[in-house]
């Protein structure tokens, strides 16, 4: 029997697991990210490997990183990342002169998209889209069984698609980025403009964050439009339009099967799919006269990433089904 350790490094956190050739987390760990501190972030990485190859008697075939940034084509290099001190980032190499095991790195959208796709809701699609819905959004795009990385490896950056010419300044240092508009931050944004105004129709919404805007949370609004507050519930629907409508953008240029929705904000369930999958029935080209992707939740969590990151770096040195991972 073998093992593969998934890693997931984001901002806030590394998470760890050991995961099994049918993707199941055999044992978990996870710790603080040093976020400016590249070295720290390698060396807390190999720990938790190390920790968790201590707790299997199973063979431990290499390690997949799933990171939050651009990863070259080769996956040598993190070549930037918004949230982490790393620019042009050796960290395969930094990894391996840590760790006896092959290491395998990828984005983490990408990484949560192959989840998604070999182990979760797209297990039986060929060609999916991935949607998170998170601070941001991210995308991750299986294309014909195979992982669509671009010429560079920095394809799928879907939240970056420029939907408002002149719009809102994104973190990326462009305007109009699709992610200012359909992410949660996007949802929170314009909770909080709601509390601010005063207005009755807020009431609920104050009511949730003790009439501070700056203590409203993206969960606080979930919360309150589940419980059946009107404002709540046609702020989500109104970012679920925005979802839906740049949605229908992507499957004009990838035509895919199946667009899987994950991320904090798909908590929300059908309060945000169906405005989604509204709004990409309205907004499709060629609508009424051609096939139309499913539109359904994630189903693997925050385990996405680093699921599809130890199937990766599993897939990728023979060990387990092949399923047209890109060279």
């Amino acid at each position: 029997m073998t093992a593969t350790i998934g890693l997931d490094i984001g901002g806030t956190k590394i998470a760890a697991g050991l995961v099994s050739a049918e993707g199941t987390i055999l044992a978990e760990a996870r710790c603080d990210t040093p976020a400016q501190d590249p070295d720290r972030i390698a060396h807390d990485a190999a720990t938790l490997i190390a920790e968790l190859a201590g707790r299997t008697d199973q063979e431990v075939v290499g390690v997949g990183v799933a990171c939050a940034g651009f990863v070259n084509r080769t996956g040598s290099h993190v070549l930037f990342a918004p949230n982490l001190a790393w620019r042009d980032e050796p960290l395969k190499q930094r990894l391996e002169a840590l760790v006896r095991y092959p290491v395998t790195i990828e984005n983490d959208a990408n990484a949560a998209a192959w989840g998604e796709f070999r182990f979760g809701a797209a297990r039986e699609a060929d060609d999916m889209v991935l949607l998170t819905i998170g601070t941001g959004v991210g995308g991750g795009i299986v294309n014909d069984s195979k992982l669509l990385r671009g010429a560079y490896g920095v394809g799928g950056e879907l939240g970056h698609m420029r939907v408002v010419p002149g719009g809102i300044r994104c973190g990326c240092g462009n305007r109009g980025c699709w992610e200012q508009y359909a992410s949660g931050n996007a949802l929170l944004r314009e909770a909080r403009e709601l509390v601010s105004s005063g207005t009755p129709h807020g009431a609920a919404l104050a009511d949730a964050c003790g009439g501070d805007p700056k203590n409203l949370r993206g969960r606080d609004v979930t919360e309150v439009a589940q419980g059946g507050d009107p404002a709540a519930v046609e702020l989500i629907a109104d970012l679920g339009t925005w979802i839906g409508e740049g949605a229908a953008s992507v499957a004009a240029i990838l035509d895919p099967e199946l667009i899987v929705i994950g991320g904090g904000v798909a908590e929300a369930g059908d309060l945000l799919l169906e405005p989604i999958r509204a709004a990409y029935a309205r907004q499709l080209t060629g609508r009424g006269h051609r096939p139309m992707a499913d539109i359904v939740p994630a189903t693997l969590g925050n385990d996405a990433g680093l699921i599809g990151a130890a199937a990766i770096a599993a897939e990728g040195i023979g060990e387990g089904p092949r399923r047209g991972i890109t060279e």
